[in-house]
């Protein structure tokens, strides 16, 4: 409401919504359907990635590994799903930011536990129960791209295994420790992704990675909070790069050389 009150006001020639965190992402479809030019990337296209459902039908059309999931609304169909898939399981209610209210469960008890006491499983709130790959390492990427185009990119690689921490990874860049395969894996796995979403503008992809086999945990079409690190360590201003593809600039392809750096970036969360 209050965006609508600012763009009826302004009257702009667009809107981008790739650069607020996650609320603007949410926002992006409300506002579209209300008659709000956004920028860049599609809110259809942003939806297939933020629905997690067809964010799943994206990546088997196209052939990509996922762990495991399911979304759940009885303690009985959990437990079923965490036995055909083996514990460890990553469990966590819909609807919540980030790391917010996720538990791994080890065994059955541990599960009716957590769903009985923790959460209120049940139709109005389905629990997503996800195989827990343990240990895996978490890696991510964080690109720009134009119309579907990848135009520059950084692999990230988390000192912690996932699962770990809930969102404020302590992340090392570039990679120090990933094979060489992991890495055409991601760079390949990426470009799907982003020519099927026909991404304009940031993005950041997550990545397991278990015996150099790489699986997708999700992908945020938006500046994520690496963005800022990545651009110090390269030396690179991705976001301007990012905004001259928004307005439909001809933004300029970032050649592979000026990745070769001879130092490493660490990020680490403070609190």
């Amino acid at each position: 409401e209050r965006v609508r009150d600012i763009t009826d006001f302004e009257k702009p020639e667009g809107t981008i919504v790739s650069m607020g965190g996650q609320t603007p992402n949410n926002l992006a479809l409300p506002l579209h359907k209300a008659g709000v030019k956004i920028l860049g990337t599609s809110p259809e296209d942003i939806d297939r990635a933020e629905d997690r459902h067809k964010f799943s039908k994206v990546l088997d059309m196209l052939k990509i590994s996922q762990p495991a999931w399911r979304q759940l609304k009885t303690l009985a169909d959990a437990k079923a799903f965490a036995r055909r898939v083996g514990y460890p399981v990553l469990v966590r209610p819909s609807y919540v930011l980030s790391g917010a209210a996720m538990n791994v469960v080890r065994d059955e008890r541990s599960l009716a536990a957590f769903l009985t006491e923790a959460t209120d499983v049940g139709p109005d709130h389905p629990v997503v129960i996800t195989k827990f790959i343990d240990p895996a390492k978490e890696i991510e990427i964080d690109a720009v791209a134009d119309k579907g185009t990848v135009l520059c990119y950084a692999i990230g690689e988390h000192i912690e295994n996932a699962g770990v921490h809930s969102g404020d990874a302590t992340i090392v860049l570039p990679a120090q420790r990933l094979y060489i395969d992991t890495i055409r894996q991601v760079k390949k796995i990426t470009r799907e992704i982003a020519k099927e979403l026909h991404i304009t503008g940031p993005f950041n992809i997550q990545f397991l990675a278990h015996s150099n086999k790489v699986q997708v945990i999700e992908a945020n079409l938006r500046a994520s909070r690496s963005f800022p690190f990545c651009s110090k360590v390269y030396k690179l201003n991705m976001i301007d790069l990012a905004t001259r593809a928004l307005l439909g600039e001809k933004a300029p392809k970032v050649e592979r050389s000026l990745f070769d750096i001879d130092y490493v970036g660490v990020k680490a969360a403070q609190f």
